[in-house]
């Protein structure tokens, strides 16, 4: 399938017409400002988180509830399986054919997501990665599995430094699909992410949250609790079986795979657990405060939010 995105498949639009991008650090309010604001002007929900579109995990994934689902449609959320390769260049494709069939019927249509690839797919765009040599892959796999993902961030040093300090450096599959574009072209990833951005015929009007850190922190440790006491741990061992699939190499499944397989016991799980997703919640910050595009507020200035966009 291809993955870049080819502007005349879809008809004109007027630049009257508004995404709203909903971005901010996991906890911070999101859910709840997007279910807000598309209640408000009367649109759907595109879900830019790149773990909540897996129908497979709910709990550790924090998806609306099925409540808040009730209260306006989401699309990407539930609609793939973990057994199938995704990856952001593919989400920008077919969110942005969503999202152009959505302003045949609306004015303002809101993208809500932590996922910061999956937001620059959709703004940005992608271009297509030439394919790579399986034996490539092979090899890191082999490595890996051998020398452990230590060795893949110190090859990262070596081959992508820069590259290195904007990704998930605990993710292994993420490291080693860097690796590979790397070995594979002799270029990092990061130069497939297109030099211009698409000239989108709507606006894009951006909108970051954030809060005092000891609170986001806060809110980060309690909804964790709040997790575990609904089956965390539980979903987590159901899903072990596929804990090597990409969609598993995430912040919430493998602190609590490492306790199944004996590395720690479960109260270093939870602490683990909590410390993991605040540090995710920074990187999230690190990457959007680089986009001077995004206007920040407070989670609850819904009035501010909304004057914002209208001037937009």
């Amino acid at each position: 399938m291809k993955s870049h995105i080819v502007l005349n498949e879809y008809p004109l639009e007027s630049k009257l017409q508004r995404l709203v991008v909903i971005v901010g650090p996991t906890a911070v309010g999101k859910t709840a400002l997007s279910i807000n604001l598309a209640r408000h002007f009367q649109t759907e929900i595109i879900s830019a988180d790149s773990r909540q579109i897996f129908r497979e995990l709910t709990i550790g994934t924090a998806k609306p509830s099925e409540a808040e689902l009730a209260l306006v449609k989401h699309h990407f959320i539930n609609s793939h399986s973990i057994l199938q390769e995704y990856d952001a260049a593919r989400f920008g494709h077919e969110a942005l054919t969503t999202i152009h069939n959505l302003f045949a019927h609306y004015n303002v249509v809101v993208m809500c997501g932590g996922s910061g690839l999956y937001v620059k797919a959709v703004c940005e765009g992608f271009d297509t990665i030439p394919e790579i040599a399986g034996e490539i892959r092979d090899e890191l796999v082999a490595s890996y599995e051998k020398h452990g993902i230590s060795w893949l961030q110190d090859k990262m040093k070596e081959l992508d430094p820069e590259l290195l300090l904007s990704i998930d450096q605990q993710n292994p599959q993420r490291l080693m699909r860097a690796l590979e574009v790397r070995i594979g072209t002799g270029s990092s990833i990061a130069s497939f992410r297109k030099k211009e951005r698409i000239n989108h015929p709507f606006t894009i009007v951006k909108v970051g949250l954030d809060v005092d850190r000891d609170l986001l922190y806060h809110r980060i440790d309690e909804r964790m609790d709040e997790m575990i006491a609904g089956g965390l741990f539980e979903e987590a061992e159901a899903l072990h079986p596929y804990r090597n699939h990409n969609a598993l190499q995430t912040v919430g499944y493998q602190e609590i795979f490492d306790f199944m397989e004996g590395k720690y016991d479960r109260q270093e799980a939870i602490r683990l657990l909590k410390r993991n997703s605040r540090r995710y919640a920074k990187r999230q910050l690190t990457w959007f405060k680089r986009d001077e595009t995004i206007r920040w507020f407070k989670p609850d200035q819904l009035a501010e939010i909304v004057a914002y966009i209208n001037l937009a």
